[in-house]
């Protein structure tokens, strides 16, 4: 199918550019950009100045396959990114049994290609069944097409395993994700200590915890030279070490939540459990350093960390409740909150949304420029909406957005020029 953008507004991440004009599709890929006339035969999309952005590239997503489908099976995450214009999903190895070796990775990646409308692409542990003491098969994990490795919110204690794991992965030029976090400090926590946490009665974790599971990991990184990315950097605490690492020519990335960017400990209120996450929503002060980090570009990937939690995982105490929210279809309206405010305008948000993450991950995606997959969204970036949770794709609805006043709609999602989400697609498949 060969489609033209007619009246968009190209959002260039790469190129840092707002701009009107247009877009040409065909075989997938991006052909032109500003052609005055439609191809013979395309199929004309009168986007009326809405923007037409690279689709996002979202790392760090739980699907509950194997081993939980009752709360995401690889159908309903696939249509949920779709509907939020995610275009690439990057699964964490968190499942049952875990993504630990080839046979479990073969198996995830078939059933994501069956049952997927948008690009699935997964992470495997770093060590064996995520228990932080076996090294994992790294070599024929990369063989099969892992993109990165991780033991996703299990933090590697033992030090001496944790480097040579790095020094294994830096030999084969693999990705490691770690979870900045000190264990002893977070076991059992709820909430970021202060007087609010500590008046609801939570037990609560220090800020510094983070910032000492960050110094440790960045050490190992100085020590063997492996490529390193921090999955969620939340705390104003652990900047300084960050920047110290990117200045010494580290080979180091940091990302954060867009929970983490647009919310605060404050939201947790009536001790609502769809606010409770991993690492827990941190002070108003830690949330604008964020929002200033990425801004800057110390930051460089915001993902949804989506995390489906049923019914029941949610429906307790707050400190007995699962931890974790859904975001694939609330990831672009609650950044787009950033942008309304005033933080970020629309290229440098989709550099943190698409091109820094497919960057990271040697992907093709996250750019509009010709011969670049045409992984694309259209959204219009005002429109209003009150979320409800139950119209939500996803099978679990735990999100901390349910009832909130949003602005961004999806019009339009296109993996590899396929129409797969959205009114103005499911216009041109019918």
């Amino acid at each position: 199918m060969t489609l033209y953008f007619d009246n968009a507004r190209l959002i260039d991440p790469e190129a840092g550019t707002d701009r009107p004009g247009t877009l040409i599709v065909d075989a997938g890929r991006i052909a032109a950009l500003d052609a005055a006339n439609a191809p013979r035969g395309a199929r004309v999309i009168d986007c009326a100045g809405a923007c037409l952005a690279p689709g996002i590239v979202d790392v760090g997503v739980q699907v509950g396959e194997p081993g939980a489908r009752h709360k995401e099976s690889f159908r309903s995450a696939g249509r949920a990114a779709a509907a939020g214009g995610v275009t690439t999903i990057v699964t964490r190895p968190d499942t049952d049994p875990p993504i630990d070796s080839p046979e479990v990775l073969e198996f995830v990646t078939r059933r994501a290609a069956a049952e997927t409308p948008v690009h699935i692409r997964a992470m495997a542990t770093l060590t064996r069944g995520r228990a932080g003491a076996q090294m994992s098969e790294i070599g024929f994990l990369l063989d099969a097409g892992a993109v990165a490795f991780t033991d996703a919110d299990r933090v590697v204690t033992d030090t001496r395993v944790m480097a040579r794991c790095l020094t294994y992965a830096r030999s084969l030029g693999a990705l490691v994700i770690g979870h900045p976090q000190d264990p002893g400090l977070s076991r059992g926590t709820a909430a970021t200590s202060g007087k609010f946490a500590s008046l609801r009665g939570l037990p609560t974790v220090a800020p510094m915890a983070e910032r000492m599971g960050l110094e440790r990991d960045l050490a190992l990184v100085e020590m063997t030279g492996v490529r390193y990315h921090a999955d969620q950097i939340t705390t104003a605490a652990s900047l300084p070490a960050l920047g110290r690492a990117k200045a010494a020519g580290l080979d180091v990335t940091a990302g954060v939540s867009i929970h983490h960017l647009t919310l605060n400990e404050f939201d947790v209120g009536d001790w609502r459990t769809f606010f409770k996450l991993t690492p827990p929503l941190r002070s108003e002060d830690d949330r604008r350093a964020m929002v200033r980090a990425v801004a800057e570009g110390l930051i460089d990937i915001v993902c949804s960390m989506h995390t489906p939690q049923d019914e029941e995982s949610k429906r307790l105490p707050f400190e007995a409740a699962a931890a974790g929210a859904v975001g694939l279809e609330t990831l672009l309206p609650a950044a787009l909150r950033l942008y309304h405010a005033g933080d970020l305008d629309l290229p440098a948000l989709f550099r943190v949304l698409s091109l820094n993450p497919a960057r990271r991950l040697g992907l093709e995606a996250g750019r509009l420029t010709p011969g670049a997959p045409a992984d694309l969204v259209l959204f219009d970036p005002d429109a209003p909406f009150v979320l409800d949770r139950w119209q939500l794709q996803s099978k679990s609805k735990n999100t901390p957005f349910d009832g909130a006043r949003l602005q961004g709609r999806v019009l339009g999602c296109f993996v590899d020029g396929v129409p797969v989400a959205g009114p103005v697609a499911e216009g041109i498949a019918a």
